[in-house]
């Protein structure tokens, strides 16, 4: 699983971009200003880069070139509307490491995202984390696979999304707002009680003490 930021101020595909990648496994941040989004990419705690070029407040270009000439090596995909080949050209010689032009298609996005986080990975001296460990509770983010004790449990692509969430962010409290945000998307029902009837699947399978519900506020990861 990766940490990917997406830089885009068109809200409607921000939310398309998120739920997808989600949905394959990552955890997405959204903004849409390129100062913003310059200053999360270099703060050393994003895998990838979803990168608009016509951003309010900094434009794609001067975030990238912000990027390299300060010595970030995270990995770019730049995705706009300005297809033309100058611009591609720029983006690239600029050091970004893929364009896509918009309107674009997720499979094809998607497979170029694995691609260059393949490729960061292999060349990256520094060991990613790959298992998270609680209470007794064991996440293979790489396996994506589950043990409670010396038990294996079996976890829905969902189920393993929210228990990662919860064991990210131990002991603190997680708003059902938030819990949609990062597990279904920022255009899921605020209305829905899927967070609860989730969080009750995964008691029945890590523990019914694994989640306490904060009354009025939403929920924590207690083992």
């Amino acid at each position: 699983m990766a940490r990917i930021l997406i830089v885009e101020d068109e809200e409607r595909i921000a939310s398309f971009l998120a739920k997808g990648l989600r949905a394959d496994g990552h955890t997405t941040t959204c903004v849409g200003d390129g100062r913003e989004g310059l200053d999360l990419a270099l703060t050393g705690d994003v895998d990838l880069v979803v990168l608009d070029i016509g951003l309010p407040g900094m434009d794609g270009f001067e975030v990238l070139d912000q990027l390299r000439s300060q010595g970030s090596k995270v990995p770019v995909i730049v995705l706009t509307a300005r297809d033309s080949v100058g611009d591609t050209v720029s983006a690239l010689e600029g050091g970004a490491d893929d364009y896509m032009p918009k309107p674009f298609r997720f499979a094809e996005l998607l497979a170029r995202v694995r691609l260059r986080l393949r490729q960061a990975g292999e060349g990256s001296a520094a060991p990613r984390e790959d298992v998270l460990e609680a209470g007794g509770v064991r996440l293979d983010l790489r396996t994506r696979r589950a043990r409670v004790g010396e038990r294996q449990v079996d976890l829905s692509a969902r189920e393993f999304t929210l228990a990662e969430i919860f064991m990210r962010n131990a002991g603190q409290v997680l708003s059902r707002e938030q819990l949609l945000d990062h597990v279904w998307g920022m255009d899921f029902d605020p209305g829905s009680n899927v967070v609860d009837v989730y969080v009750g699947y995964l008691r029945k399978k890590l523990g019914a003490d694994a989640v306490a519900t904060v009354r009025g506020m939403g929920y924590r990861f207690t083992r």
